[in-house]
């Protein structure tokens, strides 16, 4: 390592040069391994820079959250503070990050806002699964995401999509503990941009409190869509919920969920989900009463309840799915 160039200087230089630059500009670091120190990329600038942008290594984030969680009341006040995310990327563009961890946050581990092009290899997630509101990875309004042979334990959604994701990749994830891979919530706030493009594929799920959930908020400020979601090869260990749809999420009783959802759901499809769940409602597809789903499928689907109560249960509300292959337990038994 003390062999190693210390770029911080060359770097910091090279931004002033591009920032004084009228025309656009391209910030390039060699390809190779170095030392970097601390150092201050600021703006504003005379013209457009592109930085692309690979952070690996094999060091953690360590974001110490256990003092904070003991003071999160959010769920009896409503007095939901802010608290610290351990690692922010806000509109940034055609970017690698790889082989690192995160421990312990007192919020979201890894928020995206406004990025386009962006990759997560081989990233580790870690917190106690009753850890409140530490979100794994949270996208929001970003396109071209990757996430990818990466594991995640936390105490709440390993993968979040809000508002604006758009053209989402996850592949070979495992979750667990945690809340699952959750499209939204959605329909909370106005002009919430739509969703679209969303693929998960080949992940597993352990001992987690939902599986792959799509979930709305009822009583929307203003209507909007999410459409082109699809699971497909999903292994659930001892899932709970392994399949939801929610159209009327409502955490804590913040909202009047008699007032149906805005939200329009469409062009789904659930492929290849297979294993056991930890509830006897294995499937729940509960639509919006004032804006049904449309074209939803489902595929090949064999999840296993043990419990005393009976086999697994398929309720379906404000929807009528496509069926193909195996289902169990089988498709829309019960009516909401």
């Amino acid at each position: 390592m003390e062999n190693l160039m210390r770029i911080s200087p060359a770097l910091s230089n090279a931004w002033k040069d591009a920032c004084a630059a009228i025309g656009s500009s391209k910030v390039v670091v060699p390809a190779g391994t170095y030392k970097l120190g601390l150092v201050s990329l600021k703006g504003p600038c005379k013209g457009p820079i592109e930085v692309q942008f690979t952070l690996s290594g094999s060091g953690s984030f360590d974001g110490q959250g256990q003092m904070a969680w003991k003071q999160n009341d959010c769920s009896k006040t409503f007095n939901c503070k802010t608290l610290a995310v351990n690692i922010r990327f806000n509109f940034i563009t055609n970017s690698l990050v790889r082989d690192i961890k995160s421990l312990n946050s007192k919020n979201f581990h890894i928020n995206l806002l406004g990025c386009k092009n962006f990759t997560f290899q081989h990233v580790t997630i870690t917190a106690p699964g009753d850890s409140p509101n530490t979100d794994g990875i949270h996208i929001g309004r970003s396109s071209g995401i990757n996430i990818t042979d990466t594991n995640i334990a936390t105490g709440d959604d390993c993968i979040s999509m809000g508002d604006g994701s758009q053209d989402v990749t996850i592949n070979k994830v495992t979750c667990g503990p945690g809340h699952g891979i959750s499209i939204g919530s959605l329909g909370k706030y106005t002009n919430e941009e739509p969703v679209s493009g969303i693929r998960v594929i080949g992940c597993t799920l352990t001992d987690t409190t939902n599986g792959v959930r799509i979930k709305t908020w009822p009583s929307n400020p203003t209507s909007g869509s999410a459409t082109d979601m699809h699971f497909e090869d999903i292994i659930m260990n001892n899932v709970a919920n392994p399949i939801i749809i929610d159209q009327v999420y409502c955490p804590w009783n913040q909202c009047k969920a008699q007032v149906p959802s805005k939200i329009k759901l469409s062009n789904m499809s659930f492929r290849g989900i297979r294993g056991t769940s930890s509830t006897r409602e294995a499937v729940k597809l509960v639509c919006s009463s004032g804006i049904p789903c449309e074209k939803v499928e489902l595929a090949d689907i064999d999840l296993v309840y043990k419990g005393p109560e009976g086999p697994a249960t398929s309720t379906c509300a404000n929807v009528k799915p496509t069926i193909s292959g195996k289902q169990n337990p089988a498709a829309c038994t019960v009516q909401a």
